[in-house]
């Protein structure tokens, strides 16, 4: 009895994730900025960047002036999160500003380790479009 209750479970999880597999890295625009979001929850810096080859920073400890490739972005990004404790985050606004370009805004709230001060943070997203699938390429942050 127990057996085909498992082969029956296993099965059912197995489709949910082809389905996800599938469509997991395409989707709207809003999607992709709520993809984002959720990674930088679990601070979670390859999905946070995802796989563009280069992208823009604009956070304390990066030059802003040109774009980064994805192994620095994810260094820079792992030391920009590392003192920080996530207390919320949510996205403010979400528009695609031409065809394939769009940006997405998240508000963050968090505190430093060490401290009880809550910090809040702008977070701006830029995102090219590629085949079906919204890239990030840009991360500027605004106190």
């Amino acid at each position: 009895m127990r057996r085909p209750i498992a082969v029956a479970l296993l099965l059912s999880v197995l489709e949910a994730g082809g389905a996800r597999a599938q469509g997991g890295a395409g989707g709207s625009l809003a999607e992709a900025a709520e993809r984002v979001r959720q990674a930088w929850l679990a601070h979670n810096v390859e999905a946070i960047v995802g796989h563009g080859p280069s992208v823009v920073l604009q956070i304390p400890g990066a030059d802003p002036s040109a774009p980064v490739d994805r192994a620095q972005a994810l260094e820079l990004l792992r030391r920009h999160l590392r003192g920080g404790t996530e207390r919320r985050l949510t996205v403010s606004a979400v528009r695609e500003v031409e065809p394939e370009r769009g940006y997405a805004e998240l508000e963050r709230r968090y505190v430093v380790a060490g401290t009880s001060d809550e910090r809040r943070e702008t977070l701006f997203l830029g995102f090219r479009k590629s085949g079906d699938e919204w890239v990030l390429t840009e991360l500027r942050s605004a106190p």
